[in-house]
C-alpha cells in the first residue's frame, strides 16, 4: 500500500513510518520541513503544509493518508492556531483524499475530546474527527492518551519548565493520564490502514498504568515533592497571564486539570493486545536515564 503520513516526521510519524516499511508498504513522510533523519531506509519525503487549501499534488498517488499532524494540547501554540491547524488542516486533507481516490483515511486524535472539557485544543480536534466522519472516505479515528517515547513533546516539556526537587501542581495533580509508549501506538495505526474489521471505529487508546499528574510528574523527573496549589489560586494564575503571547500556563491548561485523561481497556483488545504487555511510563524513563 502506498501511505502518506502527514506529520510523517514528527514524533509518533517516526515511529509508525518504521513499522509501516517493516510490514512492507511504500511510506510517503510528510511535514512542512521534512527531515530525513530518523526515518528508515527507503522512505520518501515530501514538503506539506495543512493549512494550506489545495492538498492534491501531495496526496495524489497515495492509497492512505494518515494525519498525525497536531500542537501540543498542554501549551499554547506559538504563530498556528488548533483551528488552523487541527480543524482546517483535516478539511484540507480530506477534501484532497476524495478527490484523489485515497481509500482509506487515519486520524490521530485525542482522548478527551468529548469529554466535556472545552478548551481551543479539543473544540478544534472534535470538529475534525466530524469532518473525518462525514467524509465519503473509509476512516479509522484513534484518540490515545498522553503519547511517551524519544523525542516526545510531554516529557520534555515536564523536564524543563518542571522544578527537579519541589514540584507546585494545582490540587496536587489530582488529575489521571495513561500514558502509551508511541512504539505501542504506532502498530495500531498500522492495524488499522491494513485491517479492513477497523473500518469506522473510533478508537480510545490508553497505556498499562492509570497515573495521577503528580505521579507522572515524578516519575519523570525521578522524585522530588509535590506541593498542592489550591486551585482557586491556579485559576487567577492562569487568567492573568493567558493574555500573553506563549503562556506555559493560561486558562485552556488549567481547564485540563479537571478532565479524566483515562479509558478502558476496550479498544486495545480490539487489536488483540494485552495491556500488561504494554512498556510503562517508568520502564521507559528508567531505560532512557541508562542509555544516557
Amino acid at each position: 500500500m502506498n501511505v502518506l503520513i502527514a506529520g510523517g516526521t514528527g514524533f509518533v510519524g517516526r515511529s509508525l513510518c518504521r513499522v509501516l516499511v517493516d510490514r512492507g508498504h511504500a511510506v510517503t513522510a510528510a511535514s512542512r520541513t521534512p527531515d530525513a533523519a530518523g526515518l528508515p531506509d527507503g522512505v520518501e519525503t515530501t514538503t506539506l503544509d495543512v493549512t494550506e487549501p489545495d492538498l492534491t499534488d501531495a496526496v495524489t498517488g497515495h492509497e492512505a493518508v494518515v494525519n498525525l499532524v497536531a500542537l501540543p494540547s498542554h501549551v499554547q501554540p506559538r504563530g498556528r492556531s488548533h483551528e488552523a491547524v487541527h480543524y482546517d488542516g483535516t478539511r484540507h486533507l480530506v477534501s484532497a483524499s476524495e478527490d484523489t481516490g485515497v481509500e482509506r483515511f487515519v486520524q490521530l486524535s485525542g482522548l478527551g475530546v468529548d469529554g466535556g472539557v472545552e478548551t481551543a485544543y479539543f473544540r478544534a480536534k472534535r470538529r475534525a474527527e466530524r469532518v473525518v466522519r462525514d467524509s465519503s472516505l473509509e476512516h479509522v479515528i484513534y484518540r490515545p492518551s498522553v503519547v511517551f517515547g524519544d523525542g516526545c513533546a510531554f516529557v520534555s516539556f515536564v523536564e524543563r519548565m518542571v522544578p527537579p526537587l519541589v514540584t507546585p501542581l494545582p490540587g496536587g495533580g489530582r488529575m489521571r493520564l495513561q500514558p502509551i509508549w508511541v512504539e505501542d501506538l504506532a502498530p495500531l495505526i498500522a492495524d488499522g490502514l491494513e485491517d479492513d474489521r477497523h473500518a469506522g471505529g473510533c478508537y480510545e487508546i490508553g497505556g498499562p498504568e492509570r497515573l495521577t499528574l503528580a505521579e507522572t510528574v515524578t516519575t519523570i523527573r525521578g522524585g522530588g515533592v509535590v506541593v498542592p496549589i489550591p486551585m482557586a489560586v491556579a485559576g487567577l494564575a492562569a487568567r492573568a497571564v493567558d493574555p500573553l503571547p506563549w503562556p506555559p500556563f493560561g486558562r485552556d491548561q488549567y481547564r485540563v486539570l479537571g478532565l479524566e485523561n483515562t479509558t478502558a481497556d476496550d479498544a486495545l483488545a480490539a487489536f488483540g493486545v494485552d495491556p500488561d504487555a504494554l512498556c510503562t511510563l517508568s520502564a521507559y524513563i528508567e531505560r532512557s536515564r541508562g542509555e544516557r
